[in-house]
């Protein structure tokens, strides 16, 4: 059991690190060269490290990127709101990610000239390359800090809000404020980097993802199996072939995306030859436990 738990973690860890390396490379080989700004706490931390530099004249030290300092410094309050809301786990791993995160974005060099020089093709690659490492980050069950803890708080809560959709609100704030001081068109060129991001990362993070589950079997014992390994509730309906006239069950769960092979093994090894219907997107009202982690 401990062996598993330490699989488990291991897992988690390459997760965050592969998907903190990803995004931290988007954003300092892609998008920064252009000038362009992140949106959400990131955001944030660009704006104040632009107002540090360039209007008190504070010296960076070269080679350094304040922005990742800054970002993690703005998270300390909502590592507390981890802990409380989504567990000692989610936290832990929130700290780990957001330091190597911070890392990469410190000390991966921005290159001097942009290496996608097309502002359009830059935002849409950059947020592809972001959005991926920010829902394998979230995928893993951790968490990049910013809007993705605070994406995760809401949508624990909340289960019609998503991390994407967090991240989407925060943006029009952020956005705002560089409307009023910057050239309109790095606004709008940011704007279109942010929301491929939030929307690429609402696909890669399928724990946000609803899935509905039919499954008809002629076996006992699947929805037993089903309740006791997945603590999912299950309906069943009796059911009956039009052609053969046989009887059969019918069950139906609710389940996120991210358990759609758990499930589908359990089923297997009971009934090879069972029937499953998934359904994509579907909306839960009710008491539907949304699991992020």
């Amino acid at each position: 059991m401990e062996k598993l738990k330490n699989k488990k973690m291991a897992v988690r860890l390459l997760w965050a690190t592969f998907g903190s390396l990803l995004f931290a490379a988007g954003v300092n080989i892609i998008i920064l060269p252009l000038h362009l700004y992140n949106g959400t706490f990131l955001g944030i931390a660009q704006l104040i490290r632009t107002f540090l530099v360039d209007y008190l004249k504070i010296a960076a030290l070269s080679g350094i990127n304040l922005d990742g300092i800054i970002f993690w410094l703005l998270n300390v309050p909502l590592f507390f709101m981890a802990w409380k809301v989504l567990g000692r786990g989610f936290f832990w791993l929130s700290v780990y990610t957001t330091t190597i995160e911070t890392l990469f974005m410190t000390f991966i060099p921005i290159p001097n000239t942009p290496i996608i020089e097309d502002y359009l093709t830059a935002c849409i690659i950059g947020g592809l390359v972001a959005g991926v490492g920010t829902g394998m980050i979230l995928r893993g069950g951790s968490s990049g800090g910013g809007q993705d803890t605070l994406g995760m708080v809401c949508a624990k809560k909340y289960p019609s809000f998503s991390v994407g959709k967090v991240s989407i609100l925060m943006n029009i704030f952020v956005y705002g404020i560089c409307f009023m001081i910057f050239d309109i068109e790095i606004t709008v060129y940011s704007l279109i980097y942010a929301t491929v991001m939030a929307m690429t990362c609402d696909r890669v993070h399928v724990q946000n993802i609803s899935l509905s589950v039919m499954i008809f079997t002629k076996k006992d014992g699947v929805e037993q199996a089903i309740m006791n390994e997945m603590r999912r509730g299950v309906t069943e309906w009796e059911g009956k072939g039009s052609y053969t006239k046989e009887d059969s069950k019918v069950f139906v769960v609710m389940i996120s995306k991210y358990e759609q092979n758990e499930i589908t093994r359990i089923v297997s090894e009971i009934d090879p030859n069972a029937f499953m219907i998934f359904t994509e997107g579907a909306k839960a009202v009710g008491n539907f436990e949304k699991r992020l982690s």
